[in-house]
């Protein structure tokens, strides 16, 4: 088994969070920003330096590509985004670009054969902080494998047509023209020159650490429902209405969200559910709201325990203090399994290396997500300290880093002698 270099490691992690830094501990990269453009500028000089050739894609994806002894094989990626949110942390997907670079730069200093072509990628505004939505680059790379509901909302003309959400006369299709990192279309992830994907990424959650566990073995992706919540009241003076003869749709909105968490709570344990975003009318101080909507986010893995909250959401009361209630489905996407074969190459690198771990799902979309209804995909996570993402507390060791990435390496080794 071959192990990667914690000090590689460590001096990626301090050089990444440089670029970005927002003076508190954490990181503000947009896609194609100034500073994100470091940050890809930092891994074509170090993936250069070992004899890997770099090419993009026209959605500016970068390839950092190390030759195997046959490279009319099928190529393996690893592959992440560099990325973040506003003042997010120096972890989420960046370590997967590190990890992927540090798989290469072992593979180079140990020698170590492979006959595969083995490649480091970087997918563009997978966040979509400044340009949304998030995973765009994937979701056209993959776009017509991607279920039909999925790939509408990811035509390349409209990724292309994403205004800014700081400047709205920006689009992304500008900032792609001025990176000076957009290439040929050509170069794009495809799987006729690509057998596999492994992803590493942080937890961002929990659970590997609650259990003490170095590893976890990512399975698949929950599959989730999203609708919009409304309620519908009278606008009245906040002063001169008693209180008998008020139809409040935010105090109804209230009850409403009381109502469906109690009847969630009732059923799988393993649900999760969120309502993260309150829409208020007129959202004046001296009026009574006549109109409120709000999201119900719902998460498992299993499609039957869905299918429960959408007949919660379906039976909930049409009526509610003097107001009336309605709903609308936003979007949905079923659980993603992923790839059996990789999943067991993973395991058995692990195993072998003599970590600790566990199977895991995740909760939260990953450009993997969308690769994997393209070719053979999977994840591989870290602990996550106190469970904290996309936050500037956000911090995995770099010896959780190192393990994670040493995993990567002997999982994609596996790989490659099949």
């Amino acid at each position: 088994m071959y192990k990667c270099s914690e000090e590689r490691m460590a001096d990626k992690i301090k050089t990444m969070s440089q670029f970005g830094d927002a003076g508190h501990g954490g990181i503000t990269r947009y896609s194609l920003s100034k500073e994100n453009l470091m940050a890809r500028a930092e891994f074509k000089k170090r993936m250069e330096a070992i004899g890997a050739k770099v090419k993009t894609d026209d959605m500016a994806n970068m390839y950092a590509t190390l030759e195997g002894s046959d490279p009319t094989l099928p190529a393996i990626v690893m592959a992440s985004h560099s990325d973040s949110v506003r003042n997010g942390g120096n972890y989420d997907g960046i370590l997967g670009v590190m990890g992927a670079m540090e798989v290469l730069e072992t593979v180079a200093d140990q020698k170590i054969p492979h006959k595969h072509n083995l490649v480091a990628m970087i997918w563009t505004n997978e966040e979509g902080s400044l340009y949304p939505p998030a995973m765009m680059s994937s979701g056209v790379i993959c776009n017509e494998y991607l279920p039909e509901e999925i790939g509408k909302k990811f035509r390349h003309e409209d990724m292309l047509a994403s205004t800014s959400v700081l400047d709205k006369t920006k689009t992304f299709k500008e900032a792609l023209e001025a990176s000076g990192y957009k290439g040929d279309k050509a170069n794009r992830l495809n799987p006729k020159d690509y057998m596999a994907m492994f992803e590493l990424h942080i937890e961002q959650g929990p659970i590997l650490e609650a259990a003490k566990n170095d590893i976890g073995i990512v399975t698949c992706v929950l599959g989730m429902i999203n609708y919009r919540i409304k309620t519908f009241g009278q606008s009245d003076h906040a002063g001169t209405t008693p209180m008998p003869y008020r139809k409040d749709a935010l105090y109804a909105a209230a009850k409403l969200l009381q109502y469906l968490h109690d009847e969630l709570d009732t059923l799988d344990k393993a649900l999760v559910y969120t309502t993260g975003e309150i829409v208020c009318h007129p959202n004046v101080h001296t009026v009574i709201p006549d109109f409120v909507e709000f999201s119900i986010d719902a998460r498992h893995e299993d499609p039957k325990v869905i299918e429960q909250v959408v007949e919660v959401i379906k039976n909930m009361p049409k009526e509610i203090v003097g107001c009336t209630t309605g709903y609308e489905r936003a979007w949905s996407r079923d659980t993603v399994y992923y790839d059996e074969k990789l999943v067991g190459y993973v395991t058995e690198a692990v195993k072998e290396l003599g970590y600790s771990n566990q199977r895991i799902n995740s909760g939260a979309g990953h450009d993997a997500q969308f690769v994997s209804y393209m070719m053979p995909t999977t994840m591989i996570f870290v602990p996550s300290k106190d469970g904290h993402s996309h936050c500037e507390e956000e911090f995995t060791s770099v010896e959780q880093c190192t393990k994670g990435a040493s995993v990567l390496l002997n999982a994609v080794l596996k790989c490659d002698a099949q």
